[in-house]
């Protein structure tokens, strides 16, 4: 993360996460959704055209969540909508503030 409280804003205020740190270190962020946790370490000169940064979680509840990100407005990657991949995952993807990568997915029975 560049900026800790646009990072803290984005994933709290739109994807529903919940800060956990029981202290506020300097540089550094811990998130919860659920059974998610992410952790967070400060990069201020990160290049987010530059940034390949990204993450796979898993859901059981992938059209409930994929709702709820459209409800709260959240902007889906446009190359990413919910849909059944090849490789038996039904999925989207979207970049937060830094343009890390997240992907959401849940197995399906094809």
């Amino acid at each position: 993360m560049r900026d800790k409280t646009i990072t803290r804003d984005y994933y709290i205020h739109k994807l529903k996460f919940r800060d956990i740190g029981n202290q506020d270190y300097d540089g550094y962020l811990m998130l919860q959704k659920d059974n998610i946790e992410i952790h967070f370490f400060e990069f201020k000169d990160l290049d987010p055209a530059e940034n390949y940064g990204q993450v796979y979680i898993r859901t059981d509840n992938i059209e409930g969540f994929y709702q709820e990100m459209l409800d709260n407005n959240v902007q889906i990657h446009t190359n990413s909508p919910l849909q059944v991949k090849p490789w038996g995952q039904k999925e989207f993807s979207l970049l937060d503030p830094d343009n890390n990568l997240l992907t959401f997915g849940q197995s399906v029975y094809l």
